[in-house]
């Protein structure tokens, strides 16, 4: 019997992978292997979930069973894979040797853990996959006098900032950089979602980072690099990501800040592939859906036996922060070029060009960030991505 096509990973590049190949392959052998519980869920809705009401379980969209039949395919849930052995074509899998054809690394990225100091380390917690939003739902618990502390104002921190005081909680963001949001947008459009996220009562502590969480009378007391002191109940991590690698450069496989492939997604070994948040293509890792979609019915299509090479457009992002909407097409740090600046109180159009007057980027907030075609003329104008 031929090998299978094995996938690590069932978040939502790896089962949109398999949903992907499915459509091109009925038939050839396809494992999934998950080191959580293998439920499918889409990862996005982890930031705006509480104040649509949902758990973990709500979020939950399909059992690893379920998905097996809809797959044609085998799923085995809470298996740590500890090694892959490149020239023989296979991986270990908690001690048992499992032979692949095709082997694709769709393992996502970690939470960055900033170093703290403190007795109460324990006691912040991160939200990365369902699992970690399920323990952090039950910590928070329904009382709404309980304070959350962010650590770190970029996309997630801000987005679980709008979700978590939208839901009644009073939330403390601590970002060193001094504003919201502040890889992503120009000063302008910062200032607007820093007004629309205090208008919900967030307080901003800018300029320091967090050294220190120690357990108080009640929650924690955590310190700023300042020396200032913030009180809180809980505090979330939110700092950012970092590409899972370990396994891969266990392999010898090319890592760089991402698992190292071509535009056909394979890494430096033929046989293995790699997409989503841990995959570094030609360079670029993009940890947002649409170049994960991208590269899913691109690498379908190699793995059904026609090599694609993977394509990004233009993909702006949507940033979900309903009490101050965010669309941005980021733009390469040290890129040459200029914002300008349309703004009328927190709806901000901002535009990166370069010299020549070509559109580099763009930040849109409020009523800009809402209108279709603003959002369309300018991703029409933007140069691709990869092509």
């Amino acid at each position: 019997m031929m090998a299978p096509v094995v996938i690590l990973g069932t978040g939502l590049a790896g089962y949109t992978l398999a949903r992907e190949l499915r459509k091109l392959d009925a038939e050839r052998p396809l494992l999934l292997i998950s080191q959580d519980d293998g439920r499918s869920y889409s990862k996005p809705m982890l930031s705006n979930a509480l104040s649509k009401g949902k758990t973990a379980d709500a979020l939950a969209m399909a059992t690893p069973e379920v998905m097996a039949e809809q797959l044609n395919a085998t799923v085995r849930a809470g298996a740590t894979v500890s090694a892959i052995d490149a020239a023989a074509k296979t991986i270990s899998v908690d001690g048992e040797t499992i032979a692949y054809s095709d082997l694709v690394l769709a393992i996502g990225a970690d939470v960055f853990r900033p170093p703290l100091a403190g007795d109460g380390c324990d006691q912040v917690y991160s939200v990365n996959d369902l699992e970690d939003y399920a323990r952090f739902r039950t910590v928070l618990g329904e009382d709404k006098q309980r304070k959350v502390l962010i650590i770190g104002g970029g996309l997630i921190g801000c987005e679980f900032a709008n979700d978590l005081a939208a839901s009644g909680y009073p939330v403390a963001l601590v970002e060193p950089m001094g504003r919201p949001l502040p890889t992503l947008l120009p000063e302008r459009a910062s200032s607007a979602v820093a007004e629309g996220l205090a208008s919900l009562g967030v307080q901003f502590h800018f300029g320091a980072s967090v050294t220190a969480v120690n357990k108080a009378d009640k929650g924690v007391v955590v310190t700023l690099a300042d020396g200032s002191e913030v009180q809180a109940d809980i505090v979330l991590s939110a700092i950012g990501l970092r590409p899972r690698t370990g396994l891969a450069q266990a392999a010898g496989l090319d890592v760089v800040r991402g698992i190292v492939t071509n535009r056909l997604l394979q890494t430096s070994n033929a046989n293995i592939y790699a997409l989503g948040d841990c995959a570094e293509v030609e360079g670029k890792v993009l940890m947002y859906v649409l170049p994960l979609m991208a590269a899913a019915r691109a690498l379908a299509k190699t793995l059904a036996g026609t090599p694609t090479p993977v394509s990004y457009p233009a993909m702006p992002v949507q940033i979900k922060t309903p009490v101050c909407p965010v669309v941005v097409s980021p733009v390469t740090p040290q890129t040459a070029g200029a914002w300008q600046i349309e703004a009328d109180g927190p709806n901000v159009k901002a535009c990166f060009t370069s010299e020549s007057g070509q559109l580099l980027g763009f930040a849109l907030t409020g009523s800009f960030a809402s209108n279709m075609q603003v959002k369309s003329e300018l991703a029409r104008a933007l140069p691709p991505i990869l092509m």
